[in-house]
């Protein structure tokens, strides 16, 4: 049983690096940290299978909800910016928890053709993740919900 036990951790240890290349969201991050804290904690503490198993699972559930409030932070922000930041003007925040800073200018609302009922702005996103500095250029709608959807 113990060795069952360290060959879960040890296979969730692997899955958590071999993703470290993958574009994960803070959610699944989270997730996949969780699940490897908690099959270690549960092994721990109850020194078997079954409690390596459970912490794995508990791990899973509270890591994925935690790295998701990360990410919904941000997407709080960008709507905030979108909905209230001034054509040409810029908004900027730094994320509590990543330390990731970001800087947002907006642009004009405009209807596109493919959203006639609703309008969209384009805006330009300065972020600065894990001390690497990116450009980039984005166009949000606003949905039927009246949250700002980034488009593709």
């Amino acid at each position: 049983m113990k060795a069952i036990a360290i060959t879960l951790t040890g296979l969730m240890a692997l899955m958590v690096t071999s993703c470290a290349n993958v574009d994960l969201n803070k959610g699944q991050q989270g997730a996949l940290g969780g699940a490897a804290g908690g099959a270690l904690l549960g092994q721990a503490i109850g020194r078997n299978t079954e409690a390596t198993l459970i912490g794995a699972a508990v791990g899973t559930m509270l890591g994925y909800v935690v790295g998701n409030e990360m990410d919904k932070y941000d997407r709080r922000e960008l709507n905030h910016a979108y909905e209230f930041t001034p054509s040409g003007q810029t908004t900027s925040w730094q994320n509590p928890d990543s330390g990731n800073t970001y800087a947002v200018s907006p642009q004009p609302a405009y209807t596109a053709p493919n959203y006639p009922q609703s309008p969209c702005r384009q805006a330009e996103i300065l972020a600065t993740i894990d001390g690497q500095t990116e450009r980039t250029y984005t166009t949000a709608c606003r949905n039927s919900q009246g949250q700002w959807e980034l488009q593709n």
